[in-house]
C-alpha cells in the first residue's frame, strides 16, 4: 500500500536537500575553504548529508514510491534557494550552512510532527546535527573575534537567507498542499496555532544567531 501524497512529499523534498546540500557543501569545500583542515571537515559533513539522502531514497522505494519522482517537483524551488543565496566567501558559506538550512530544516520538521513514528523518526534522523552546528560556529565566532566589523555583514547576510528561505518554504507548500497540510495539522486547526509554529521557527532562528554571535 503506498503512503499518502503528503508524506511522500515530505521524504521528496527532503531527499532533494539533502542531495543538494552533498553537492553544494563538496563544491563550497573545494572552492572557498580556507585550509585543508576546514576542506576535510566540511567534506565530512557532506558524506554525511549524502548518507541521508540514501536513507530517505530507500524509504521512499518501501513505501512504493519512485524517488526520482518524489523529488523532482521540489528541484526548481530548491535551486532557485540556492542560485539566490550562492556565498560569496567561506563565511558566508557557514552561516548558510547553519541558518539558512536549518531553519528550512525546522519547517520540515515540524511537518513531521504527527506523522507515523516510523517516518517521523527517520525525518529526525537525518535532520540531527551531526557537528554541523559545532563547526560553522566555532570557524564564525572566531572570525568575528578576529575582525569585529565582519558581524555586521554576516548578520545581514544572515537575514536574507532566512527571507529567502521563507519564501522558498512558502513556494513549496503552494505547489504540494498536500505538504502544506501536513505543516498545518501539526501546528493545528487555527491562526494561533500558525502563529505558534512560526515563533518556534522564528526561535530556534534567534539561538543559532546568538550562538555564532550575530
Amino acid at each position: 500500500m503506498k503512503e499518502s501524497p503528503g508524506v511522500v512529499d515530505l521524504l521528496g523534498v527532503l531527499a532533494y536537500a539533502e542531495l543538494s546540500a552533498y553537492a553544494r557543501m563538496t563544491e563550497d569545500a573545494a572552492t572557498l575553504a580556507p585550509s585543508l583542515a576546514d576542506r576535510a571537515a566540511l567534506s565530512e559533513l557532506a558524506v554525511t548529508e549524502y548518507a541521508h539522502f540514501r536513507l530517505l531514497r530507500d524509504r521512499l522505494t518501501e513505501l512504493g514510491a519512485d524517488p526520482d519522482a518524489a523529488m523532482s517537483p521540489f528541484v526548481a524551488a530548491l535551486e532557485a534557494w540556492h542560485a539566490q543565496t550562492r556565498p560569496g566567501d567561506w563565511l558566508q558559506a557557514l552561516v548558510k550552512t547553519y541558518v539558512g538550512d536549518g531553519i528550512a530544516l525546522d519547517f520540515y520538521r515540524e511537518a513531521a510532527r504527527l506523522l507515523d513514528p516510523s517516518i517521523a523518526d527517520l525525518v529526525d534522523e537525518v535532520l540531527v546535527d551531526e557537528g554541523r552546528s559545532r563547526f560553522a560556529v566555532e570557524r564564525v565566532r572566531a572570525a568575528i573575534q578576529e575582525d569585529p566589523a565582519a558581524s555586521g555583514r554576516l548578520a545581514l547576510w544572515a537575514r536574507r537567507l532566512v527571507g529567502e528561505a521563507l519564501s522558498q518554504a512558502q513556494q513549496v507548500a503552494s505547489a504540494r498542499p498536500e505538504l502544506a497540510l501536513l505543516v498545518v495539522e501539526s501546528a493545528g486547526e487555527g491562526a494561533t496555532d500558525i502563529s505558534r509554529l512560526f515563533a518556534r521557527l522564528t526561535e530556534a532562528h534567534g539561538k543559532r544567531m546568538a550562538a555564532m554571535g550575530l
